[in-house]
């Protein structure tokens, strides 16, 4: 099987197009000011690990964060690069990352974490680079919604995990919507393997959200998990 990152470099141009179309998908419509809501005030150095195209580089950029944007996918990091308004792209794998001990003062994993395959090595990266107080503000998709799915298309439909939600295992699957369609590959992990991995690295959490969207019987089940940690 190959890596994560192999999948979302096969997938890049698909991602650019659908990430890059304004309202087209949850970061748009109500994501994107849930997770900024957690994001402290600019103050030295920010890196976006797992950046994708940019879309939140920029976004961080543009309230005035100073952001170096990080992806092991080359056409990733190529389009994010391109797009401008950051203070430097790298291509560079989340468990290796090219910054100094202690340099850091903010780190943002917006939906990257569950698309790596050794999550708990970005993790004990990511409290490296941090200098004390630094803080990891990171979104994955919950995993209780990659677990199951509903029965039927209707409101009052039940919530079916099959299989042990306990298990890892590697996820895909398709989607298709206003032209667009895009193919999403990621691990599906407990939610405590996140936190685990964090106490591991030294990184303490201070803010924890189950994010929901905003209607539909998708209401009855976190979509994301929103978190913000410390480098104490």
């Amino acid at each position: 099987m190959s890596t994560l990152v192999g999948a979302w470099e096969a997938n890049a141009d698909d991602w650019t197009v659908w990430a890059r179309q304004p309202g087209h998908d949850s970061y748009w419509t109500f994501h994107r000011d849930v997770f900024l809501g957690l994001i402290p005030p600019p103050a030295g150095l920010a890196l976006d690990v797992g950046c994708g195209e940019g879309r939140v580089a920029r976004d961080l950029a543009e309230a005035g964060h100073r952001v170096v944007a990080l992806d092991a996918a080359p056409t990733m990091a190529r389009r994010a690069a391109e797009a401008g308004g950051l203070a430097g792209v790298l291509r560079a794998d989340a468990t290796a990352l090219p910054v100094s001990d202690a340099a850091v003062d903010l780190v943002v994993a917006f939906m990257s974490l569950h698309d790596m395959d050794d999550m708990a090595g970005a993790v004990r990266e990511i409290g490296r680079v941090l200098r004390p107080g630094g803080r990891l503000c990171f979104a994955v998709v919950h995993p209780l919604n990659e677990a199951g799915s509903f029965a039927t298309d209707a409101l009052d439909a039940e919530f079916v995990i099959a299989g042990d939600y306990f298990a890892r295992r590697r996820t895909t699957w398709a989607q298709e919507k206003n032209g667009m369609r895009m193919t999403f590959e990621a691990m599906h992990r407990p939610i405590g393997d996140y936190f685990a991995a964090l106490a591991a690295a030294g990184l303490r959490t201070e803010a924890l959200r189950e994010v929901r969207a905003g209607g539909g019987r998708w209401r009855r089940i976190p979509w994301f998990v929103d978190a913000r940690a410390v480098r104490p």
